[in-house]
């Protein structure tokens, strides 16, 4: 079995490709370069493994939240795909992808992602009987709202601690935070968590997966 899954949620394409036991990743910094440049890596990936597109049999994609423009260009890209070629899709969570990340600890584990406009997205994890679960909802929070839904002892990481490290410090007690190597999307934590639904048959039907918009409405982009 074959899977191809990418999360393009922020500045970094992070792409996992797995066949049975075998997990290769590929993470690049792309940026505002994302939608000119992620079709073709996607081809060169695969042909550097010198498979074909129609060799994937679950396509998977990062559904944010992050970054707008990037998750409508990554999940156009995958339905594209999952519906030309008629194959399985199965969207993830970005926060459930950073949490993946962390690894078994009994601690709280809460991905942070700046939001910009002094806001943040936020999700709370816990490791219960081995199994990673989400025990609060995706959420858009201002970072004093954050301070008071946090909990201590916990593990903090994302790019959100590029501004609000020093204020959590001075908020939270006891809290850890991951370098910088955790504050993006691994492709093999995409793999992971694809695979974990395929086991319970749940793929997701291409015309409903839609990107994580946790901003009101009145903030989004409107197309007319």
């Amino acid at each position: 079995m074959k899977i191809l899954g990418i999360d393009t949620s922020t500045k970094f394409l992070s792409l996992g490709i797995s066949e049975d036991d075998k997990i290769y990743e590929y993470n690049l910094e792309l940026g505002r370069q994302m939608s000119d440049l992620l079709s073709p890596t996607i081809k060169r990936v695969l042909d550097a493994l010198g498979w074909r597109i129609n060799d994937i049999d679950y396509f998977a994609c990062g559904l944010g939240p992050g970054s707008f423009t990037g998750m409508r260009v990554g999940l156009a890209t995958i339905k594209g795909l999952s519906w030309s070629l008629k194959k399985p899709i199965i969207g993830i969570s970005t926060l459930d992808i950073l949490a993946r990340g962390v690894g078994s600890t009994g601690q709280t584990i809460i991905p942070i992602i700046d939001a910009k406009r002094g806001l943040l997205y936020c999700s709370f994890y816990k490791n219960k009987n081995g199994t990673l679960k989400r025990i609060a909802p995706y959420r858009l929070l201002k970072e004093e709202d954050f301070f008071g839904k946090a909990v201590n002892d916990s593990i903090i990481l994302g790019d959100g601690l590029n501004l609000y490290k020093e204020k959590i410090l001075s908020n939270i007690k006891g809290v850890t935070f991951l370098d910088r190597d955790y504050w993006y999307p691994k492709g093999r934590n995409i793999i992971a968590l694809a695979l974990a639904k395929i086991k319970i048959k749940k793929p997701d039907n291409p015309f409903d997966l839609k990107p994580i918009y946790l901003y009101p409405k009145e903030c989004q982009i409107k197309i007319k």
